[in-house]
Parts: C-alpha cells; structure tokens; sequence
C-alpha cells in the first residue's frame, strides 16, 4: 500500500520507518519553523528580480497565517500527520490549504535539510538560555549558601577519608564555582550555534540571488554559517557539543547530588535535605529517600550518554546531508530537557538544605590537623619531610586542635578563610545580565517579524 506525501508516493511501511519520531517530536519545532519560515518569505519578498518569488503583500499573508499556526499549535490543535512526515511539510501543508498557490511558492530557494537545521539552532538558542539561567541561578543559590556558612567547619576529605580542616563554606563554594566553567563552556556552544544555515538549502546554495545575511539578521542569529556545505553537515557535530556542555553541567550536579546523599545519612548527619524533596516507602513507614538526588545521577549518565550517542551517530557520514541525523533529534531534546529540569530543581532544594553544626564539629578527630601541624614546623624552620615524619610518628599529640583557628589560618586567596563571595556573585551576576539580554533580544526578534503590519 502506498501513501501520497507532498513530495511524491511513498510506500506505507517505509513512510512510517522514516518518519520516525518526527510526527512527535516536532511539535517543539512550530514556532521555530514558522519563525524562519517569515524570515525566508520576507527575504523573497525583497530579491532583487521582476517580479520576485513573492511580493510584499504575499508575505504578509504568509506571516499573518504563520501566526495562526503557531497559535493552533501552542494550543494543542496543530497536528503533523503521517503524511506530513514532519513540521515543514506540515506548516506547507497549511499554508497551501489556507492560502492556495501562495502556499506552494513558499519552498522556494529552500530545502528541509537547511529549515531543520535553522530549527534545532533555533530550538537550541532557547533551550540554551534557559540551561543557563537556570545554571546560574543555582550558582548563587550555592554562593548564598556558602557565604552563610563560611565558618562552619567540615571535615575535608580525599579518598573518601578524613584529610584536613576545611568549611561548609569551602565546600558549596566550589560547587558555584563550577557552575561558572559549566556556563563558560556552555555560553561557548552558544556561539557556535549562533549562526544562521538557511539559505544553504540542500548544502550547495541556489541560483537566485537570495541574501542570507537578511534573513540571519531578521532571525536574530550572530551571523550566517560562511559556507553553504558546512551550513547542513555541522549538523550532529554541533548537537554532540551542546550535549558535551550540558553534560559537564550534570557531572556537576551528579557529583553534588552524591555528596549530599552521602552527607545526609545518619552516619555522617551533616545535611538535613528538605521534606519536600525526598519521599517515603511503600512498606517501611520511618523512611525519606532522596529520590531527586537519586534519579538527578541516572539523569546525569543519560545526558552524557547522549553526547556520545549523538557523536556515533555522525562519526562516519559522509559529507552532505545523510537521514541518519534524523536519529540525533530525540537525544539532542531529551538532553535539554534533562538538563534544565535538574538544574531547576536544584536550586529550592539547595536553598532548604540544613546544616547541622554539631554533627559536622563530631567529625572532627586529632589526625584531621595532621597536616596543618606539619606546616606549623615548617614556619618554625623543621624541613617539610621531617615535618612530616615527626608529625606521623607522634599523631597521639594531635589532641585538642580547634577547627575554628585551623579555618582561621587559612587566609590565602581561595582558602577557606580566603574566599572571596562578592567575586563569584559578580561573575554570576555577569552570566545573567547577559542571558537576560540575549533572551530579550531573541524576543524582539520574534515580535519585529510577527507584527501584524495591517494594523495601526
């Protein structure tokens, strides 16, 4: 049995073999999809030929019922049929229901392989902003906390083992401070996907004299993608970066997530986690278990998975455009959506995390100081290996140190006595400012396009 598509005849399993996830999945492309879609009409709209592809008043038609779908579909009754295949046939679809010959008219100059990757760059821009906003606001979440409990001592540990003095302070400190490499590394998969493909169509350009660095403007992009080849083929590549970035914020959250399952048991006590975040057993009545934190680390190993995944998916595809890349779209989504979850709900759960003083001064036995008493010979003029030895040999002489002036000693940049807060708060600070920007950047962006322009 064979099934009639807007480009030709296709058979009934393999249409459904192809399509895939798509019918689903680009739900989240409408607006991405209608949005450059206005950029092209309006870009045909001014080419430089008599007459052009579409005039002034064409695409003002266009825009005003690319409005309509992104309405219908934010409302649930834009739907992408098999036949359809995915969101640009579906929006064409529309529009030649709606607007006839105009309708048909509106592919040209473009193929599907540069509208889906305009939408997933698109897609990404928006999901980006949002990963690091909600980055940054767990940062200072984390450097609220750190600031607050920046005298409180806490056992510093390597191996696991109890190794020298250190704070709560130190220890949350470093946390945020992560979260800003996080950031940097996804403010830099940011600009690399801040540039425009459309217009690149198949990947070998078209011969009308199109203007992509218009339609890059009117989308809001840093610039087009300089070669047309490279526009469709960055595809994948480019995915499995953002997905390296979002995963180097998760390894942060996984590995925080494991030291406060750790330091919330009753074996250490350090950290009461907030009622609302654990839950109960179905059997034993007395537990709370830190389900978030629990599944924030199976998340974590899913999003890196998916940078991997996404990496073996392009690793020997030829140049030019291959359907294979198909396949990248569901873990490219799913990790953004992973991602932003984790971080958002990290930052409550961080703000309602109780430290128990008592219990982390309980941690504290005579070996903890043992390095610091080495160094106190040193200042005194011992060399350090003798130090060392003398100190080892005698641990039973360790007694009665104070974690309190330990902290104390330690005044050098970065030390925990030495941290310096309102630095990282600006660096922080920093990131958001410029999101906030960006984010009402894009906006006006969108708003410029789709302004009704009958109406005065």
């Amino acid at each position: 049995m064979r099934r009639k598509t807007t480009v030709g005849e296709v058979d009934a399993d393999v249409l459904a073999y192809t399509a895939g996830q798509d019918r689903v999945l680009d739900l989240a492309l409408v607006e991405a999809d209608c949005f450059g879609t206005a950029a092209h009409v309006t870009m045909l709209s001014r080419m430089p030929l008599q007459p052009p592809p579409l005039t002034p008043q064409d695409a003002r038609a266009v825009i005003a019922e690319l409005r309509r779908i992104m309405a219908d579909a934010a409302a649930g009754r834009f739907v992408i049929t098999l036949e359809d295949q995915d969101v640009h046939l579906a929006v064409e679809r529309r529009l030649t229901e709606k607007l006839g010959a105009l309708g048909k008219r509106v592919h040209v100059c473009r193929s599907r392989n540069d509208q889906v990757a305009v939408d997933l760059r698109l897609f990404a821009k928006d999901r980006l902003l949002a990963a690091m906003a909600a980055a940054a606001a767990l940062a200072l979440a984390l450097n609220k906390f750190a600031r607050r409990h920046a005298r409180v001592p806490m056992v510093g540990r390597t191996h696991m083992q109890p190794a020298m003095p250190s704070s709560v302070g130190l220890w949350a400190a470093a946390w945020a401070e992560s979260l800003l490499d996080d950031l940097a590394l996804l403010r830099t998969a940011y600009d690399l996907n801040n540039q425009c493909p459309l217009g690149s169509a198949a990947s070998y350009g078209v011969p009308m004299p199109i203007d992509r660095h218009l339609v890059s403007d009117l989308l809001g992009f840093a610039r087009p993608v300089a070669n047309v080849l490279h526009a469709n083929q960055a595809r994948g590549k480019l995915e499995a970066i953002i997905l390296s970035a979002l995963g180097q914020a998760m390894l942060t959250l996984s590995r925080l997530a494991q030291d406060l399952i750790l330091f919330s048991m009753p074996e250490f006590g350090y950290f009461h986690l907030p009622a609302e975040f654990t839950t109960g057993s179905s059997i034993m009545p007395q537990k709370r278990n830190p389900d978030v934190l629990e599944l924030l680390r199976a998340k974590a190993a899913k999003v890196l998975a998916a940078a991997n995944l996404v990496a073996e998916i392009v690793r020997a595809a030829p140049s030019g455009y291959n359907r294979d890349l198909q396949e990248a779209k569901a873990p490219f989504m799913e990790g953004f959506d992973l991602t932003i979850s984790s971080l958002q709900i990290m930052a409550p759960l961080v703000a309602g995390l109780r430290v128990d003083a008592a219990a982390l001064r309980h941690g504290f036995t005579p070996d903890v100081f043992a390095t610091d008493r080495a160094l106190e010979l040193v200042a005194k003029g011992m060399p350090f290996r003798d130090a060392y030895n003398e100190v080892k040999n005698n641990l039973q002489q360790l007694a009665g140190y104070s974690p309190d002036e330990a902290l104390a000693a330690k005044r050098h940049y970065g030390a925990p006595a030495g941290l310096d807060f309102t630095a990282t708060d600006r660096r922080i600070k920093e990131f958001s400012a410029w999101t906030a920007r960006e984010i009402k950047r894009a906006q006006a962006c969108r708003d410029r396009l789709f302004a009704d322009k009958t109406k005065k």
